[in-house]
C-alpha cells in the first residue's frame, strides 16, 4: 500500500520482556459483567488456548474478575505456560458482586499481600511478570501502598510493577518507590482523555495499556471511521485497534472477548497498515 506506515510489532515490557503489542484482556471470559463462572466453561478454555495459538503472548487479568475466575481459567487452560507468555494481573480491589457497585478498593499492605499470594497460587506461578495496582485507594496513603508493592518486587514475587487509572502525578510519585513498567488507563480512538498520561509514559519508556480500547466516548463524525475502514476492507473495531498500534509505539491494546471469531478478527488488526492520510484523518477526530 502506498505510503503505508509501519507499527512496531513488539515492545520491551519493563525493558526486558519482549511481547507482541496486541494482547488479550481476560475480563470477558467469565459471566458478565465480570462476575461468576462462565456459562460455557469449556468454550472459554478453548478461547484461551486459541489466544496463544494466534501468537498473542500477553494476557491481562485481575483477581477481581469473577472474582478469581479469570485467573483460574487461565491456569487451567494454559499451565504449564508456553515460553514467552507474559501474564499480567492486578490487585487492590475487593469484589463481592458485579462492578461497579460490588467492588471496594483496598490498598492496604495486608490486603495487597494476601491478594498477590492468592494470584500466585491460582496462576501456579512463583513470580508474576507484571503485577498492577488496580486502583489507588484514597483511604490509604499512596506511599504505604507503593512501599508494599516495592517490597514484593524486592522479594522476587513480581518482576515488574504497574498502575491503573492514574494521573501523571501519581506515576511520578510511584516512581520514587519502584520503576513503573506499565500504566493501564481507559483510552481509545474515541476517548482520548488520558493523552497526557500516554505522552508521559512514552517519554519514560512505560507501556501504556488502554482498557476499553475499542469503545468509549463519542466522535463527531463516525462516517470518517467507516470510510477509512472501508478503504482497508476491515471492520471499524479492527481499525480502532490498528489506530492504537500506529498512534504510539508503547501502546499495548488488550481487547477482550468471549468469542473466538471476534478474537481472530481482533488479532488480524495487527496486520493492518495505515497510511499517513489515514492517521491524519483519524487523529483529527474528537
Amino acid at each position: 500500500m502506498d505510503n503505508a506506515l509501519s507499527a512496531a510489532p513488539t515492545f520491551l515490557l519493563g525493558g526486558d520482556l519482549p511481547i507482541n503489542r496486541l494482547g488479550f484482556g481476560a475480563m470477558r471470559i467469565m459471566a458478565q459483567p465480570a462476575w461468576g463462572q462462565p456459562a460455557d466453561r469449556p468454550a472459554m478454555l478453548a478461547l484461551l488456548r486459541r489466544v496463544v495459538e494466534l501468537g498473542v503472548n500477553f494476557i491481562d487479568t485481575a483477581d477481581m474478575y469473577g472474582p478469581f475466575v479469570s485467573e483460574e481459567l487461565i491456569a487451567e487452560a494454559l499451565h504449564p505456560y508456553p515460553a514467552g507468555l507474559v501474564i499480567g494481573t492486578k490487585g487492590g480491589c475487593v469484589s463481592f458482586g458485579p462492578p461497579p457497585e460490588g467492588v471496594l478498593l483496598d490498598g492496604t499492605p495486608q490486603h495487597l499481600h494476601d491478594a498477590l499470594h492468592g494470584s500466585l497460587r491460582r496462576l501456579h506461578l512463583e513470580r508474576i511478570d507484571l503485577y498492577q495496582l488496580h486502583r489507588i485507594d484514597p483511604r490509604v496513603p499512596a506511599e504505604r501502598t507503593f512501599t508494599a508493592l516495592a517490597e514484593f518486587r524486592q522479594q522476587g514475587l513480581v518482576r515488574h510493577l504497574g498502575l491503573s487509572e492514574v494521573s501523571v502525578e501519581d506515576i511520578r510519585l510511584a516512581q520514587q518507590f519502584f520503576p513503573v513498567a506499565s500504566v493501564q488507563n481507559r483510552y481509545s480512538l474515541f476517548d482520548r482523555a488520558a493523552e497526557p498520561v500516554l505522552d508521559y509514559c512514552r517519554e519514560q519508556g512505560i507501556a501504556f495499556i488502554p482498557w476499553f480500547p475499542i469503545g468509549g466516548g463519542q466522535v463527531q463524525d463516525m462516517a470518517i471511521v467507516e470510510q477509512v475502514a472501508a478503504r482497508h476492507q476491515v471492520a471499524a473495531r479492527q481499525l480502532a485497534l490498528s489506530w492504537l498500534l500506529h498512534h504510539a509505539p508503547n501502546i499495548l491494546p488488550i481487547p477482550g472477548t468471549g468469542s473466538i471469531a471476534h478474537l481472530e478478527e481482533n488479532v488480524r488488526a495487527a496486520s493492518i497498515q495505515l497510511t499517513a492520510l489515514d492517521m491524519q484523518e483519524l487523529d483529527a477526530l474528537r
